[in-house]
């Protein structure tokens, strides 16, 4: 009713993207107190109302003007003063039914257009119900509590937006935890490309890192089926097959169907073994055959086998060293050189790889190495899937940059293959859904691969479970700092977006085209967010809103340093210093305080 406190005026235009209103002239102030709660009229991103009988249209203020968008309304007065509003619809609730995203019907024109008061907003976020969580309270309000969808959020994946200091590694902390605080037999697996998070979770995960003593991080290289293993090992490129890459895949191929009954995990039919199958192998034995084939020295021109070898020491391909063989003849005579000389350019490419104390944790994982090892890869799964703590951090900030792109893209095919391969045992797959959580998005699964150690190996796994993966219980959570680079299959596939403030107008503009709803007015919104306010659109949550996060303690070590506090401290200079750190640099580790 026009006489209600809340009556705000009428509807003049209406078209299927938005509908404009014009406020009433006689309300009497542009702050009105409402049960003791001031309101201020025409705000960008607050909401209104279409009372139509028993069905009510919510709507949000997309802009507001001092003239209306059609100027020969005969009855607009430029000197009164008149203002007048443009709203998106964005839902209906139904007499005392739940609200409902989406609109069946459209008001008209003189319809009346009311104040959303925090009552009208409770109705709307409502009570937590089951299987929702609280993301944070609504910016409008510190007494109105937001809720999401927690299935909507995992399986129908999600994305953490947001310029550095925006408030993201505070937003993911906190989901996290409130994910872990509500779901006894949750799991997530969080990828930590610059180890940020452990300190937040202290306790509450099991970190797995390079070269700790408790839990090392293990990503055991025949795990990589033959295209990543070859281009690992030899640079060999995609489609590529050259004598030597098929000497490469015979190899490979042997050596693990020679291992297809000795697995701890099972036997396995030869018949169904390729290249591709994860299947341990002992990879140093292999560059050995390799090499001892190329260097040989042989009695017999022609005969060049075993026995005829003249071998003078054999060597150790545990330890990397080769077998010695009597020099050749320069002449026509024994010892006659060997002419097996196709793998040639990829023996010293393979001992390189091997000798790399960097790649210890894919090519000396003591546990995982080959069937002579303790452990098979169930084994594994289980460590990093199935332990009280229920969240597993994999710190990545120990591995070279050059492997972040196929150490994500491992561990993400094998986790979804467990999950595909899993779906109908009773505590995996779709009976025990898995969310995966990718920090720092941008720098590993990018539009195109442009950077020249970046080659999709991440991107390609990742998007096949933003694709396929809810089917099978396994959802996504993307962060970062610039979603004009990810993926554009990722983002297509966002069901529900949580964007914190961002100033870049490319990523606004991705964000804005991507995010589903529509939500333009919101979206212009982001240059303007406070630190921990965001954006959240989508199908987690009732109605697209702006929220404030709640902060989060202990927090991730990603906040900046105190510059003010440091600068202002008095530095003794020691011979000393710096040895630490140049060691460090030697050696790719940490310093750990």
């Amino acid at each position: 009713m026009k006489t209600d406190i809340t009556y705000l005026g009428r509807v003049i235009n209406v078209n299927s993207a938005s509908v404009e209103v014009e406020i009433s002239k006689d309300i009497p102030s542009a702050a009105p107190i409402i049960n003791g709660r001031l309101y201020k009229l025409g705000q960008i991103g607050t909401f209104v109302k279409f009372p139509i009988g028993n069905l009510t249209l919510y709507g949000l203020v997309s802009s507001v003007s001092n003239t209306p968008s059609t100027i020969d309304n005969i009855d607009y007065e430029p000197d009164y003063g008149s203002r007048f509003l443009q709203v998106q619809l964005v839902g209906e609730k139904l007499g005392n039914e739940s609200f409902e995203k989406g609109i069946g019907t459209f008001p008209t024109i003189n319809d009346e257009v009311h104040i959303v008061t925090e009552d009208d907003l409770k109705e709307i976020y409502g009570v937590k119900k089951n299987g929702h969580i609280e993301i944070g309270k609504h910016a409008s309000s510190e007494n109105l509590p937001v809720y999401v969808s927690l299935h909507n959020l995992v399986l129908r994946h999600s994305a953490i937006l947001g310029s550095t200091g925006s408030g993201k590694s505070n937003t993911t902390a906190h989901i996290i935890k409130t994910v872990l605080d509500n779901g006894e037999g949750a799991r997530l697996i969080l990828v930590d490309t610059h180890g940020e998070y452990s300190s937040a979770f202290e306790g509450k995960a099991k970190v797995f890192k390079i070269n700790d003593k408790t839990n090392p991080l293990i990503i055991p290289f025949w795990t990589m089926n033959f295209d990543e293993l070859s281009f690992f090992l030899v640079g060999r490129p995609d489609g590529q097959e050259k004598p030597e890459d098929k000497q490469l895949r015979d190899k490979i191929l042997e050596l693990k169907k020679a291992n297809a009954t000795l697995l701890k995990a099972g036997a396995v039919d030869v018949g169904y073994i390729t290249t591709d199958s994860p299947i341990p192998f002992d990879i140093k034995k292999m560059w050995y055959d390799f090499d001892r084939e190329m260097n040989a020295t042989y009695n017999h021109a022609s005969d060049h086998i075993a026995a005829n070898e003249c071998l003078e020491e054999e060597g150790d391909p545990s330890i990397l060293k080769p077998a010695k063989f009597q020099p050749h003849s320069p002449n026509n005579t024994a010892p006659y050189k060997s002419k097996k000389l196709t793998m040639y350019p990829y023996v010293g490419k393979i001992y390189s790889r091997l000798k790399d104390s960097r790649y210890s944790f894919m090519f000396n994982p003591s546990d995982y190495y080959d069937t002579t090892s303790e452990n098979d890869i169930d084994h594994l799964l289980r460590n990093w899937i199935e332990h009280e703590q229920r969240l597993t951090i994999l710190d990545l900030s120990g591995i070279p940059f050059e492997l972040i792109d196929i150490s994500v893209g491992l561990i993400t095919r094998f986790l979804y293959d467990s999950m595909y391969w899993g779906r109908f045992e009773e505590y995996t797959g779709r009976n025990r859904p898995l969310l995966m959580v990718y920090e720092e998005a941008h720098s590993y699964l990018p539009r195109g691969e442009k950077n020249s150690n970046v080659y999709g190996y991440a991107r390609k796994a990742v998007e096949r479970i933003f694709k396929e993966g809810r089917k099978f219980g396994i959802g996504a959570m993307v962060i970062t700092q610039r979603p004009s680079e990810i993926s554009e299959t990722i983002l297509a596939q966002v069901g529900t977006f949580i964007a914190l403030r961002l100033t870049n107008s490319g990523d606004k503009g991705t964000v804005q085209s991507s995010a589903p709803n529509n939500m333009n007015s919101l979206i212009e919104l982001l240059p303007s967010l406070r630190v921990g306010e965001a954006i959240i659109v989508g199908e987690a949550i009732n109605i697209p809103s702006r929220v404030r996060i709640n902060l989060v303690e202990p927090r991730p070590s990603s906040n900046d340093p105190d510059l003010a506090k440091a600068w202002s401290n008095v530095f003794a200079s020691k011979e000393d210093n710096y040895k630490s750190v140049v060691k460090a640099i030697r050696e790719q580790k940490n310093i750990n305080k």
